[in-house]
């Protein structure tokens, strides 16, 4: 029998949603920490209601623009939570939060 190749093409796409805080007042974080969503502007700058639910992604978030550890925080469609870090985030510090859908394209 010959030798047969399959090529399989599967296209990605994806799109991302993001949101801006940059704090008031210094965050005093301990494990379950939340931050509302409402707390966040999206990228118009208008007030968000919630974060996207995200079925197949991710998040990520940055304080400062520094990208933080996948398992230090949970989002849900109503609020950021921090877990298992403790410290405080001062006053003007930028927290971001990028929601990312995939969606593959046939």
């Amino acid at each position: 029998m010959a030798l047969s190749l399959i090529n399989i093409n599967v296209n990605v796409s994806s799109t991302s949603t993001r949101f801006f805080n940059v704090l008031a007042a210094p965050l005093v974080v301990t494990d379950g920490t939340t931050v509302a969503a409402t707390a966040f502007l999206d990228d118009s700058g208008v007030a968000a209601t919630a974060f996207p639910v995200v079925a197949n992604g991710y998040y990520n978030l940055y304080l400062n623009g520094v990208l933080q550890e996948g398992g230090s925080y949970t989002i849900s469609a109503t609020e950021l939570t921090f877990n298992t870090v403790t410290g405080t985030i001062t006053a003007g510090t930028p927290l971001v939060v990028e929601a990312v859908e995939l969606a593959t394209v046939i």
